[in-house]
């Protein structure tokens, strides 16, 4: 609460105050004077006004609100259109200033009166504009409205409604086609096709029915078999990728903050651990899931436990799920990235580097060993159905060791490792790519494309990348 809100003046109007000032002046003067009729004023001049306090508050006026956001997701720095419908449906009559509040990142909250002017049916409508330059789920309201009593003595100010979450979705970036896939057909993809009894000679035909199109009539079959004869269709089975995303709080650098990891948007939405790499990360995974779904992949998402990658996201539609295919599972995906953060004990480095320098091992984190047993199930569940691609922060040797062999699951193993010094990361490179990965290490000042296009034309272009990042001549993804 403000505290303009907390401070008396919110209580009573001008009026009520002087009433006030009025009764008490003639409780005085009634003491001092020992007049009766005095003392009889100054009750009723100190009563009124609160009794219109007490009035205000007990006899609340009552609403409906409806609030729609277009569209109801957003990307960053796109804008919604916000549309507000305030109906009374209580008793009562008169008019009041309404403010919708908003976060502190989408500025000055608007205020409105009630009614409006163009008012239909006792409904008001009203509609404004909102932009965020950054993912997550934000509270838009509640609608507060502040009421006078008949005489104008008291206010009050109260939250007619609950407020709705608008989920602000991190935008993808285009990315140049490539042969990623490792398939030989169309935008590198191959599609398998599934043909029952192969040897048959009619296998690729059968009757013709109602409303097939003429244009697959097979005239051959037709006149061996004296009926209408068209072409069999054919089942194609939908590419898959498995995108393993890792959100570890010890696997991305703790300087990425001065103050730490984390990031709180405002004091009126929920914290968001997180930092520059990580957001790095959040993006290339949106623009890699954008870039596979629009050529017809099925998506897997892992965390690097093995477990579905969104179960601690508090916008994920449906935390449990692992696989998204389609228009609406690219949404669900975009959706379920919009409020992922870190996770993990934020003590983690600390106690790492406090038993390196006592010479005793750090506490395991609680949860399933990353890159072990799990994850190998998962992907071993899917062997050889399509690449497998790791976004990941910073890993130790034993870790890419660990993940090294998962590489032979997949068509193709691609890595992206997203570090601040991504020019230290040769080792923990070589051991990947001796395990079958292609991969690369990343900064987060890469250039997202040039990062993505540098596995169709070696490692070493990311790193030029970055070179280029640094001087000033690339950029953010």
């Amino acid at each position: 609460m403000a505290l303009k809100d907390r401070f008396p003046g919110r209580m009573f109007s001008t009026r009520g105050w002087g009433l006030l000032g009025a009764g008490a002046a003639s409780l005085l003067a009634a003491q001092v004077m020992g007049r009766r009729d005095l003392l009889a004023l100054a009750i009723l001049l100190i009563v009124l006004p609160l009794l219109s306090l007490a009035g205000t508050r007990l006899l609340k006026p009552r609403f409906r609100v409806y609030r729609e956001f277009t569209p109801s997701t957003v990307e960053t720095s796109a804008r919604t259109i916000v549309r507000l419908a305030i109906a009374r449906t209580g008793s009562g009559s008169g008019q009041a200033v309404m403010e919708e509040h908003l976060p502190a990142r989408f500025g000055e909250s608007p205020a409105f009166r009630f009614p409006a002017r163009s008012a239909v049916r006792g409904t008001s409508r009203y509609e404004y504009h909102l932009r965020s330059g950054t993912r997550g789920q934000f509270l838009i309201g509640p609608v507060t409205a502040e009421f006078s009593d008949p005489f104008g003595l008291s206010r009050y100010r109260h939250a007619i409604d609950g407020g709705d979450i608008l989920t602000v979705t991190p935008a993808a970036v285009e990315l140049p086609g490539t042969g990623l896939a490792g398939a030989q057909g169309h935008d590198g993809i191959t599609a398998a096709r599934i043909r029952a009894n192969p040897s048959d000679d009619d296998v690729m035909t059968r009757e013709y029915r109602h409303g097939d199109p003429m244009r697959r009539v097979h005239w051959p079959a037709t006149a061996r078999h004296g009926a209408l004869m068209v072409r069999q269709e054919e089942s194609v089975t939908t590419p898959e990728a498995t995108i393993i995303l890792d959100h570890r709080l010890a696997a991305f650098p703790a300087g990425a903050f001065p103050s730490g990891f984390s990031r709180a948007a405002d004091r009126d939405g929920p914290e968001l651990l997180s930092c520059d790499a990580f957001e790095w990360a959040v993006t290339a995974a949106i623009s890699i899931s954008t870039h596979l779904s629009e050529r017809n992949y099925a998506l897997r998402f892992l965390d690097a436990a093995g477990r579905p990658a969104f179960l601690r996201s508090p916008s994920a539609p449906d935390p449990d799920a692992e696989e998204y295919i389609g228009a609406s599972g690219l949404q669900s995906v975009a959706e379920s990235l919009a409020a992922i953060a870190l996770s993990g004990p934020q003590h983690a480095r600390v106690d790492q580097g406090d038993a390196f320098r006592r010479g005793t091992p750090a506490a395991a984190d609680a949860g399933p060993r990353p890159f072990g047993d799990r994850l190998m199930d998962k992907l071993s569940a899917h062997r050889r159905r399509g690449p497998i691609l790791a976004i990941l922060g910073s890993l130790s040797l034993a870790e890419a060791r660990a993940l090294s062999p998962a590489a032979g699951f997949g068509v193709n193993a691609f890595a992206l490792l997203v570090s601040e010094k991504a020019q230290d990361a040769g080792e923990v490179l070589e051991v990947l790519r001796f395990g079958g990965w292609r991969a690369a290490a990343v900064s987060a000042s890469t250039a997202l494309p040039a990062a993505w296009a540098a596995f169709d034309h070696g490692e070493d272009s990311v790193l030029r990348a970055a070179a280029d990042a640094r001087n000033g001549e690339g950029g953010r993804p």
